[in-house]
């Protein structure tokens, strides 16, 4: 194996390091990103229930934004709870974009790594051709064996920057569909919220039924027929 990396040259070395933080990026992703992690199963009717009990106070609304991403979606629209429907979406929007962006900028180096990677092979394809027409100028095509470690530098980088960016890529492409699903499943739970919260403030704001009678006039029964004189 250090026979290998050596033969590539100074590249393998850039090209190793991407093989590490790729694996690294990966492995925290696939930990942070466990469905339970970022959407707890009884959370949506535990917060349901809080809200319908007004249980709800600034030191539960801190503590449910950092419980989980869909945690920190949830208290953004409770925070405006008393708000009209418009301004709790708005608030939801908001803070749907912060939790997408934090999950996804790990991710996002996955793809910088697969872009990278061949062309860092490229890189060493290119330095080892190189060496060898400048061990063709220097000692002319008798030296076989300075003409096989330009050729062995060029075609090892090469393979190298694609065994990373290979995997890099399929790991990127699949994260990336696990966050937009979870998205998905967050979006969902915050609007069943959000119509919780104003089906709430409908039962409250509803009028009692002795309070919809109309005050008038009391009726007059209708005059009877006069007697004949």
């Amino acid at each position: 194996m250090f026979e290998f990396v050596q033969s590539g040259g100074v590249v393998m070395l850039f090209i190793l390091l991407a093989l590490v933080a790729t694996i690294a990026i990966a492995a925290e992703r696939f930990w942070a990103l466990r469905r339970k992690q970022v959407i707890p199963p009884a959370l949506k009717d535990q917060v349901i229930d809080w809200a319908s009990r007004r249980a709800l106070d600034e030191k539960h609304l801190q503590k449910l934004a950092d419980s989980s991403p869909l945690g920190a979606v949830m208290a953004a629209a409770l925070r405006y709870r008393d708000q009209p429907r418009e301004v709790i979406v708005s608030s939801v929007e908001d803070a749907g974009r912060h939790v997408l962006h934090e999950m996804e900028k790990p991710v996002n180096w996955l793809s910088v790594i697969a872009d990278v990677a061949p062309l860092l092979g490229l890189l060493g394809t290119v330095i080892g051709m190189i060496k060898v027409f400048a061990s063709i100028m220097e000692n002319g095509v008798g030296d076989a064996g300075a003409l096989a470690g330009g050729i062995s530098q060029a075609l090892i980088t090469t393979a190298a920057g694609l065994m990373v960016a290979i995997p890099a890529l399929l790991l990127y492409r699949y994260l990336k569909s696990k966050v937009e699903d979870m998205t998905i499943v967050m979006e969902q739970q915050v609007m069943e919220l959000i119509d919780s919260l104003e089906k709430g403030r409908s039962a409250t704001a509803k009028p009692t039924p002795g309070a919809s009678r109309k005050t008038g006039k009391p009726s007059q029964k209708p005059a009877g027929k006069g007697t004949r004189a």
